[in-house]
């Protein structure tokens, strides 16, 4: 096996493991037994899928596309085991990291700290409800192939970070500051809501040549048994003319 199809069964591994991280108990994103508020958060995502590129949207089939109302009907609780994820070389590391996003249309404006994986290969969730979250193991902003940004979605004590992630709409606008002091400019081109049990890992996380964003919260109803929402929201967003 050649070094870069290697690198590519790692990061799929990392990418499959951060999505485990929610799939499996909702502590990704929801928080660990996460209240709803009182209201719940926005459920207006749609499924309208991204146009471009191999995340162009859910495939066909019961287990990864919407239906026609925009999801797809729960069957059950996600797989909790995941695959190993070995360690970032410093070859492969980013040089220069996302530390701010901004996006105007929800009044999103948060650093964003950096995500790890936890010995069980799950994703640890940012420990402040308020602030968004960057896949430090995954592509960088800037870099080719989807860059993952995760926020909660609200707390016991009401709305968090990403409570409207939802509302989001083509072309709307997602500014992303690195550490050079350069800002990153992209596009939203969809917004999907997943059953967190028919999360399709491969599509959503799937190589692609540009720079892309995939910003990532919990959505759905409200399951008090587990502590979590029942769904995933997907927005994709692409690189925008500066």
């Amino acid at each position: 096996m050649t070094d870069s199809r290697r690198a590519r069964r790692w990061l799929a591994a990392g990418l499959a493991a951060a999505a485990a991280g929610c799939l499996a108990a909702g502590v990704w994103l929801a928080g660990p037994r996460a209240s709803p508020t009182a209201s719940g958060p926005p459920d207006s995502a749609t499924g309208t899928a991204p146009t471009t590129g191999p995340t162009a949207g859910p495939t066909a089939g019961p287990t990864a596309g919407p239906t026609a109302a925009g999801t797809a009907a729960p069957t059950g609780r996600a797989p909790a085991s995941v695959a190993p994820l070995p360690p970032l070389t410093a070859a492969a590391a980013p040089r220069i990291a996302p530390v701010w996003v901004d996006i105007p249309a929800i009044g999103v404006h948060s650093s964003l700290v950096r995500l790890h994986l936890d010995g069980t290969r799950q994703l640890i969730p940012p420990t402040d409800f308020d602030r968004a979250g960057w896949y430090a193991e995954g592509p960088a902003p800037g870099q080719p192939g989807p860059a993952v940004l995760a926020g909660h979605v609200d707390s016991w004590a009401g709305p968090a970070v990403f409570y409207r992630l939802a509302e989001l709409r083509p072309g709307d606008e997602v500014l992303v500051r690195r550490s050079d002091g350069s800002t990153l400019r992209y596009l939203v081109a969809g917004a999907v809501r997943y059953p967190k049990a028919q999360f399709p890992t491969g599509l959503v996380y799937a190589p692609v040549p540009d720079t892309e964003l995939r910003l990532i919260t919990c959505g759905g109803t409200f399951d008090p048994a587990r502590g979590s929402y029942r769904d995933n929201i997907v927005v994709t967003a692409v690189a925008g003319p500066v």
